[in-house]
This record gives C-alpha cells, sequence and structure tokens, in this order.
C-alpha cells in the first residue's frame, strides 16, 4: 500500500507580480491566478487525490477550491502549511528590505538560510513546520493519495525537511512557480522518493503527448 502526496503552490497575486514580500500576508489570487488554479485543478484532479489539505489563508483556499469541486471532497487546513513569516517586511519591494537590511540579499546570494525580519522566520523554520504538519497529514491518512496546497518557501524548505535533507541539499531543489506541484511517494520499503518536481499543467500535458522530452531536458 502506497502513500501519494502531490504539493501544489497556489496561484499568482498580485504581490507575486510586482515582486511584494508576501509572506503570511492574507493576499487572494489575480486573473490569472485564478486562471492558473483552474489549471491545475483540470490536471491534478486526473491524478485521483483522495484526501485535500490547505494553507488557511486566501490565496491557497481558492487555489485549492476548483480541485475540490471537480473531486467532490472536502478540504481541511492547517497554520502549519502558512508561508514563511516575514515580519515587518510584509508588502515590502525587493528595494526597500534592501535598504532596511543591506545584508539580506547578498546572505542569500552568498547561500545562508537568512532571517525575514527581526520578527519573522528562517526558511528552515518555516521548512521544519510544514514538514511536521505533513508527517501528521500523512499519519492521519496512510496509503492515500494526499493533496496539499500551500507556499513556495513553505513547500520547497518543507519538502528538504521531510526528507531528511540539510540545507546545502535543499538548495539543489528549484523555485516553485505558480501552480506548479511536486509529488512525493512512499514505496513497500518505507522510503519516501520525490517522483515530480516543478510541474504544472502545461508540462503535464506536453509530457503525456511526448514522454522522451523528459530526457530531451536533462
Amino acid at each position: 500500500m502506497s502513500t501519494t502526496l502531490i504539493l501544489i503552490r497556489h496561484g499568482l497575486t498580485d504581490w507575486n507580480a510586482a515582486g511584494r514580500f508576501q509572506g503570511q500576508a492574507d493576499v487572494p489570487l489575480n486573473e490569472i491566478g485564478h486562471l492558473q488554479a483552474a489549471s491545475m485543478a483540470r490536471a491534478v484532479s486526473g491524478m485521483r487525490p483522495e484526501v485535500l489539505y490547505a494553507s488557511p489563508l486566501t490565496r491557497t483556499r481558492q487555489t485549492m477550491a476548483p480541485l475540490a469541486e471537480a473531486v467532490g471532497l472536502a478540504v481541511a487546513y492547517d497554520d502549519r502549511l502558512k508561508e514563511i513569516h516575514v515580519g515587518l517586511w510584509e508588502g515590502y519591494s525587493g528595494e526597500e528590505v534592501d535598504q532596511l537590511d543591506p545584508e539580506f540579499f547578498p546572505g542569500l546570494r552568498a547561500g545562508k538560510d537568512m532571517r525575514r525580519s527581526a520578527e519573522g522566520e528562517t526558511a528552515e523554520e518555516t521548512g521544519a513546520r510544514f514538514a511536521d504538519a505533513v508527517r501528521d497529514i500523512v499519519a492521519a491518512h496512510p496509503g492515500k493519495r494526499i493533496a496539499v496546497v500551500s507556499h513556495g518557501v513553505a513547500l520547497k524548505q518543507g519538502i528538504a525537511k521531510f526528507l531528511g535533507w540539510d540545507w546545502e541539499r535543499s538548495q539543489q531543489l528549484g523555485h516553485f512557480d505558480n501552480c506548479s506541484w511536486a509529488t512525493l511517494e512512499l514505496h513497500h520499503d518505507s522510503h519516501w522518493r520525490l517522483t515530480g518536481y516543478g510541474i504544472n499543467a502545461a508540462r503535464m500535458m506536453s509530457l503525456m503527448q511526448d514522454p522522451s522530452a523528459e530526457q530531451r531536458d536533462e
């Protein structure tokens, strides 16, 4: 009996588009984000999820809504699935953050895990609480196909923590685009495998039409 996780990032918001620090601010999807969510729902519903979880923020609720409707399931919410807390930086542009903390972006470029303002979290702290939530979800639903809608930093670092990776190895994972997803599978040997990462509806459809494209991209 295998367990499958489908971990999905929310659709685009106006703050995403403007490059503003979003964190746990309750920003809704924009028009493009709703279209992305609808496309994701068509693709992921074909994977037949049996359990749905999401961060309780508006953008993740709105992203999950078309999938929940497509598969006819209720959604459970967990605060631990929220995005990294950025404290007083919510709504700030990169330029404004650079003025407030000139060491932040150089630290990121150097591969350091930088705290998002004095009041905020680090990426590893976010990943740890996300991974704790996913462990509890998996324990409650063994052998099920579970879809989770969350946020970019939480997903990337949460996957790494869930798999037992250290900070350096987590940096091998790429950026999580809006409404893309990763898949993890637990097999009979009790080992989790990352079986897909950065998948989106367009990518999924292109691979269904031409599976050899996966090899050409390597």
